[in-house]
């Protein structure tokens, strides 16, 4: 895509994101709603879609491009993933390219790729775990370009973090931790959630506590009952106990990571940012961040990359 707009969509499991961008990459405008696609009824993502960028699209925009879950089994329609090590070109290689024989989209609109990669089995040779992401890849490559690198370590912190390396432009590995999850689940459904204030302010002291005890190396399954006994003992308060558990759950991730990279670089929501880097802080590593903007230089880039198909121009209203 060498000229014109962009319409960029980010399509998460619980939000959608769209920004409109120009030929040099700069970000025209944006959209926000909480129409992920966990809320998109059978057969209704082309409606949505009409419904919150349908002007964007019948306006002078010649590619569309959508990252994250909406390419999942559980999204508009299921784009395979792309094996690593994958960069901006064999991304943009393996685009799924949208059609609606009975109402023809207004532009030509793709379905950008997730990404694979296998870790090697800690039991056995005879197989490999298979690790995936869906719109992490948009976001590392956008950071990239951001950073004016090609390579170096990321942390995109989530319900499922990842923990990304990328070698001369191409992302080689990641590793997924269902960090976020866990935490939700212990803080609201678990026995600590009736110890444990989830609304509370973060408190950098219990945090720290949390991140330390975590890296010492100690068994996890017994260091999170012991977040209950802090509670029974009148040791931490329930509002300490909040960011005890969140930096007990990162001190874990962290170190599992270890040894670390003298520096990494971090993408993500700035609640989540925040926790993170102080973490990392205390750890030694240098740390520099991205929010979720990172998301519109990735996808410009991919859209730099790519050529679109004859057959999805002629297979769109005029």
């Amino acid at each position: 895509m060498s000229s014109g707009r962009l319409l960029a969509i980010d399509w998460g499991t619980s939000s959608l994101r769209g920004a409109l961008i120009d030929a040099d990459g700069h970000v025209i405008d944006q959209r926000h709603s909480d129409q992920g696609i966990l809320s998109v009824p059978a057969n209704g993502f082309r409606a949505v879609f009409d419904q919150n960028f349908g002007d964007w699209a019948c306006s002078d925009v010649r590619l569309g491009l959508i990252a994250g879950m909406a390419g999942s089994r559980q999204g508009w329609q299921e784009a395979a993933y792309c094996a690593c090590p994958a960069g901006f070109d064999s991304i943009a290689t393996q685009l799924t390219w949208l059609a609606d024989p009975a109402l023809p989209l207004p532009l030509p609109l793709a379905i950008v790729p997730g990404l694979s990669c296998l870790h090697p089995s800690p039991v056995s040779a005879s197989f490999s775990i298979p690790d995936v992401m869906r719109g992490e890849e948009t976001q590392v490559l956008g950071a990239m370009r951001l950073a004016g690198i090609d390579s170096g370590s990321f942390v995109l912190p989530g319900t499922h973090s990842k923990w990304v390396e990328v070698e001369q432009g191409r992302i080689v590995r990641f590793r997924t931790s269902m960090t976020g999850e866990l935490y939700a689940l212990l803080s609201r459904h678990s026995l600590l959630a009736r110890t444990i204030d989830p609304a509370a302010d973060f408190d950098a002291q219990a945090f720290g506590e949390g991140v330390a005890v975590a890296r010492a190396g100690a068994d996890l399954l017994h260091l999170l009952f012991g977040t209950r006994t802090l509670s029974l003992f009148a040791s931490r308060s329930g509002a300490q106990l909040n960011s005890y558990l969140s930096g007990l759950l990162i001190g874990e991730e962290i170190r599992s990571r270890e040894p670390l990279p003298e520096s990494l670089t971090l993408i993500g929501s700035p609640s989540l940012l925040g926790p993170y880097g102080e973490a990392l802080a205390r750890c030694g590593v240098r740390t520099r961040s991205f929010d979720n903007q990172a998301s519109w230089a990735g996808l410009h880039a991919i859209a730099s990359a790519t050529t679109i198909p004859r057959q999805s121009i002629g297979n769109n209203a005029s």
